[in-house]
């Protein structure tokens, strides 16, 4: 699985906005945001640009879509692991995981494990292999799809495709600009243990 080294602030290709930010802006950023939480570099970045930052938050599948909290975030940290996008797993990880229980092996998992690992669901792996052949593929083979059928509505299964390209998008935006860590992201496992 690729694993890209996080930058450091000094590596980021892009600078963000810095604050204050416009009061519109701010507003966005106080929507999206936990409170006393600053607005992520991914998007003080994207915002330089504001008709790319508009369409990207356009895009966003972090509104209570058909699927459940915990099955939307194993297809976002496995996407974000295997495209070797450490600053957006890290975000997720700390805001999500325990949320969801998530726990370390659940994580570890997303970023060197398999489909196989006794820590998932038989539901559960079947995420795993949708980002993977995704991923791999850009498609789903049909034993895939029939195993999908079953265990996830139609609605649930376009859902996890969009989120599994649309983190993508979020993942060569952030290694593409070299975005630093956030702080408080939770650090990406490069081994098995």
């Amino acid at each position: 699985m690729r694993h890209t080294q996080a930058p450091d602030r000094r590596d980021a290709r892009v600078d963000p906005l810095a604050p204050p930010f416009p009061a519109e802006l701010q507003a966005v950023f106080d929507r999206i945001m936990p409170p006393g939480v600053p607005p992520l570099v991914l998007f003080t970045t994207l915002a330089r640009v504001p008709r790319v930052y508009d369409r990207f938050r356009a895009g966003s599948l972090l509104d209570r879509g058909p699927v459940t909290l915990r099955q939307r975030e194993i297809v976002i940290h496995r996407t974000c692991a295997r495209c070797g996008c450490t600053y957006e797993w890290g975000v997720h990880a700390a805001f999500f995981a325990e949320r969801t229980g998530l726990t370390a092996e659940h994580l570890q998992s997303t970023a060197c494990g398999s489909a196989g690992d006794r820590v998932w669901s038989n539901e559960e792996r079947l995420l795993i292999r949708l980002a993977d052949e995704l991923h791999d593929t850009a498609g789903l083979s049909d034993d895939l799809w029939n195993a999908l059928r079953p265990a996830y509505r139609i609605e649930q299964i376009l859902e996890l495709i969009a989120l599994t390209g649309y983190y993508h998008t979020v993942s060569f935006f952030a290694n593409g600009l070299r975005l630093p860590l956030e702080p408080f992201a939770v650090p990406f496992p490069t081994t098995r243990t």
